[in-house]
């Protein structure tokens, strides 16, 4: 009976199969070297919302250019972790997190969890989630609109 209420899942050239599921269309992404990660798009409960679906198509493209972006605004996340574990301020986390001295160091220390196409403030915006060594208990957010990076947040979750 349940069934007569949910969406028909989309199927999408690129990106393959998308399912509906708590207001947003989701499924599966490769970006840059990293393995398949969660996929949530914004549309409607019929289909997801044309323009997402260009822009989430182009992520991986523009992941090769805003890779640098990314691994300079965590280098700069991290550095007031450092400070304040090196002060004892905060304790260390449970794996010890090597002194890092330049920006392209980061990446052995983080994992992208999500990548959204969701719409933020009015406007479509990319946000790439990563969990950090050092900040065990937040979800950083990547986000980008009209493919230039708007910021780092520091606390997200998946829409």
């Amino acid at each position: 009976m349940f069934g007569l209420f949910k969406a028909p899942p989309f199927s999408d050239q690129q990106l393959g199969q998308l399912a509906h599921s708590r207001g947003h269309w989701r499924g599966s992404i490769t970006v840059g070297e990293n393995s398949s990660v969660p996929l949530i798009v914004a549309g409607t409960r019929r289909e997801p919302d044309q323009q997402a679906l260009l822009i989430a198509r182009d992520v991986a493209t523009r992941f090769k250019l805003w890779h640098p972006i990314i691994e300079s605004a965590l280098f700069e996340h991290l550095s007031p972790y450092v400070e304040a574990v090196a002060a004892g301020d905060i304790p260390q986390s449970s794996e010890p997190i090597p002194p890092l001295s330049a920006p392209g160091q980061v990446w052995a220390n983080v994992s992208l969890v999500f990548v959204a196409v969701t719409p933020l403030d009015g406007l479509l915006t990319v946000e790439l989630g990563y969990t950090t060594a050092w900040d065990e208990e937040h979800t950083l957010g990547a986000r980008f609109q009209a493919g230039k990076f708007l910021e780092l947040c520091g606390s997200v979750l998946p829409p």
